[in-house]
């Protein structure tokens, strides 16, 4: 429990804090905790938020008490702590993704930024998997991490007010995609023909925070042929498994 804040949010939320930092390991922590409470749920937990470093729960208090959850919480830390599962196993989701061009208009300007090539960019762009923090600004909107300092960028000075769905961005040092047509301000590298938000799907979701994405680079045919198939409802994007530390101690 060392560094572990245990916080109330209004009569029905409660908050576990597990650091002040974003950091892969401290991330793997609150995912362990989500999925231990969401096993032991019974109807009294309404909803589980996490975040990088956090995870805000929505309780019944008709059902549980606040003080019963504390208790549940500290216990699964301290059990978890004990018994250190080591490895564990996370999905790799491959998001293919058509660099420059009019899907990427920003390349050009983050290579520059760095002194670097735009095929230094792809390359290091598309050369390890990121963790999936959190989702959020919009829906299914994954806030990587991992991305290497070779190529971050700065924001727009002034964010756009249209940016495609799939338009993949980078944004300081943090890199990510738009599931769905929003504004923003991040820095188009390129663009996905995969749907990450899908509200026809039994999941709408494509990926969840915990997961891993790697960015594939492809040509426009292929573009074109996956986004045909992802409109039909045909497309299953390659997913392959990584080991990770799974413990709340690691």
């Amino acid at each position: 429990m060392d560094g572990v804040r245990i916080l109330a949010a209004g009569e029905q939320g409660l908050v576990v804090e597990f650091a002040n930092k974003i950091e892969a390991g401290i991330n793997r922590q609150v995912h362990r905790l989500t999925g231990l409470l969401l096993q032991q749920n019974q109807g009294e937990i309404k909803e589980i938020v996490p975040t990088y470093r956090s995870l805000l729960v929505y309780f019944d208090p008709t059902l549980i008490t606040r003080k019963q959850l504390i208790d549940r919480v500290t216990s699964l830390i301290h059990a978890a702590a004990d018994d250190d599962s080591g490895l564990a196993v996370a999905k790799v989701i491959s998001i293919p993704v058509c660099y420059g061009g009019e899907f990427g208009p920003d390349i050009a300007y983050v290579a520059q930024h760095n002194g670097i090539t735009e095929a230094e960019v792809i390359q290091i762009h598309t050369s390890v998997p990121y963790l999936v923090y959190m989702l959020g600004f919009t829906p299914g909107f994954p806030y990587l991490g991992g991305m290497s300092e070779k190529i971050a960028t700065p924001r727009l000075q002034k964010p756009r007010t249209c940016i495609p769905a799939g338009s993949v961005g980078i944004a300081g040092s943090q890199t990510g995609f738009y599931p769905v047509e929003s504004p923003g301000g991040w820095q188009l590298i390129g663009r996905t023909p995969v749907k990450a938000f899908n509200t026809k799907a039994d999941n709408p979701f494509l990926f969840a925070a915990g997961d891993y994405l790697q960015f594939q680079p492809i040509g426009v045919s292929e573009y074109e042929e996956i986004a045909a198939k992802a409109a039909a409802g045909l497309y299953q994007p390659v997913i392959r498994d990584l080991k990770v530390k799974g413990g709340l101690n690691s």
